[in-house]
C-alpha cells in the first residue's frame, strides 16, 4: 500500500517518494529476545549462551538446507542515505548484500564466532521456513551506486562482540 501511495504522490504531486525494500538486517542493537527475535540474533544468543554454560549442544529448528541473504545494519543505512541522495524514481528497488548463505552454514559461521564448540542438534520436527529468500540488488548498485561493503564474517564477529558486551541489566531491560 505504501508504494502504491508513494506512486501515486509522485505521478500527482511530483513528490520524490522511494521505496527500498532490504533484506533480512543484522548487528548491534537487534532484538535478542526468544520469542520475537530472528535467526541471526536468535542463534548468536543461543551460541553465547551455550559457550559460557559449556553445553554439549545447541538445538537449531529445521534441517539447515534453507538460504538467507543478509544485510549488515550499516550497509543498508548507508544504501538508504545513497538513495534518498542519488535516486528519483517510481520503482521500488531491492537492497541486499547480493550473496545468499544456508542456515546450516550460518549456524556454523556462528558457532565459531562465538566460541562454541559443542554439537549442532537439528531438530527437523521444528520448520525450516521458506526454501530461499535472496533478491536480485543490481537495480541499487545501477541507480545510485549502493553495493554492500561489510563482509558476512565481519559483520558477525562486531555483532557477537556486542552481544558479549552487554551487561545483565542491559539484557533484563532489553527484554533479552
Amino acid at each position: 500500500m505504501l508504494l502504491v501511495q508513494a506512486q501515486a504522490y509522485r505521478q500527482q504531486y511530483g513528490f520524490n517518494a522511494i521505496y527500498l525494500l532490504p533484506v533480512n538486517l543484522y548487528g548491534p542493537g537487534d532484538n535478542f529476545a526468544p520469542a520475537s527475535s530472528h535467526v541471526i540474533p536468535a542463534l548468536i544468543k543461543k551460541f553465547v549462551e551455550g559457550q559460557a554454560a559449556g553445553l554439549p549442544e545447541v538445538v537449531v529448528w529445521g534441517d539447515g538446507s534453507p538460504t538467507r541473504e543478509f544485510l549488515y545494519v550499516e550497509d543498508a543505512a548507508e544504501g538508504m542515505v545513497l538513495a534518498a541522495e542519488r535516486y528519483d524514481g517510481p520503482a521500488p528497488v531491492n537492497l541486499g548484500s547480493g550473496s545468499e548463505i544456508s542456515i546450516r552454514e550460518l549456524a556454523e559461521t556462528i558457532a565459531r564466532a562465538a566460541g562454541f564448540a559443542g554439537r549442532l542438534a537439528w531438530d527437523t520436527s521444528k520448520p525450516n521456513g521458506q526454501p530461499r529468500r535472496k533478491l536480485d540488488t543490481s537495480l541499487a548498485e545501477r541507480l545510485f551506486g549502493f553495493r554492500a561493503r561489510t563482509r558476512f564474517d565481519e559483520g558477525l564477529r562486531r555483532t557477537v562482540e556486542w552481544y558479549r558486551s552487554l551487561n545483565v541489566g542491559t539484557l533484563e531491560r532489553l527484554n533479552v
